[in-house]
């Protein structure tokens, strides 16, 4: 399943919700300002490091640029452009989106 989420983890619980659902083999797209969650050294740095162990995290660039967090990005996070959204919304057989 793809999940995504776009609320920033420091305004809403949106992405910890997201985690306690998301089940290994599950990837977790970050897009709007769900991307904050992608930062290194935040307050939900060890929470998303955690997840990375059985989920594919990625982020979407566009929105990662407009809020100048390039170069900011933890390891890991797999960034992707609008075709490679699409690209992921194709490749799972679900789309659960986290509002």
């Amino acid at each position: 399943m793809l999940h995504t989420v776009n609320k920033s983890p420091f305004d809403c619980k949106t992405l910890e919700t997201c985690l306690r659902f998301a089940r290994p083999g599950s990837t977790i797209l970050l897009i709007e300002d769900g991307v904050y969650a992608a930062a290194n050294d935040t307050a939900v740095s060890g929470e998303v490091r955690k997840a990375l162990e059985s989920v594919a995290i990625c982020a979407l660039a566009p929105d990662i640029e407009a809020r100048g967090m390039k170069g900011r990005v933890m390891d890991g996070i797999r960034l992707v452009d609008y075709a490679g959204f699409v690209d992921l919304v194709t490749d799972h057989n679900a789309v659960q989106s986290w509002l």
